[in-house]
């Protein structure tokens, strides 16, 4: 296992849309277990491989208190969201530091190949929703602070990019 390097906003390759896994194999297996080590080092609930530069469609979270209940989702599909929205505090691994509130349905349900390949459906609400929400958006090529205001989004990008000129010095 290893940890990968963690794409930080505004790195345009974050918003690259990703492709379909072709077929879940040793390599992305490894890839699931790279991915899973590097999220709890960061101390995320998910992560999605669009964040560490591979623009395939696979997610890992876990949102479980103890950390030990890790769902992967390869090649997710939304099959349906529920009317209900609300607005939640998100946070994301590629923009340390920074939360802010972003409208997401409540309930979701998803197909998409386990970690052994096995097709499941997955029927969620509450965080986990929330969850797969955000990590899909990233195999989109889109992060969370997109839904904010152009003053709030200009404002993150100026932080990162200081705080990024800073870590190199």
């Amino acid at each position: 296992m290893a940890l990968l390097p963690i794409l930080c906003y505004p790195d345009p390759k974050l918003h690259t849309v990703a492709a379909p896994v072709a077929a879940v194999d040793a390599r992305i297996r490894t890839l699931v277990s790279d991915m899973l080590e590097t999220m709890y080092e960061a101390k995320g609930i998910g992560l999605a491989a669009t964040q560490v530069n591979v623009h395939e469609r696979l997610i890992v979270i876990d949102v479980s208190e103890q950390r030990d209940a890790p769902l992967v989702l390869i090649n997710p599909e939304l099959l349906w969201t529920s009317e209900q929205t609300h607005l939640n505090e998100e946070g994301c691994l590629s923009v340390p530091g920074i939360y802010d509130g972003v409208m997401r349905h409540d309930a979701v349900k998803v197909q998409a190949l386990d970690g052994n390949g096995q097709r499941r459906l997955i029927e969620t609400d509450g965080l986990l929703a929330v969850c797969i929400q955000h990590e899909m958006d990233h195999l989109l090529g889109k992060v969370f602070v997109e839904y904010l205001s152009p003053l709030k989004r200009n404002r993150i990008k100026t932080k990162m990019l200081k705080a990024q000129r800073e870590a190199r010095s």
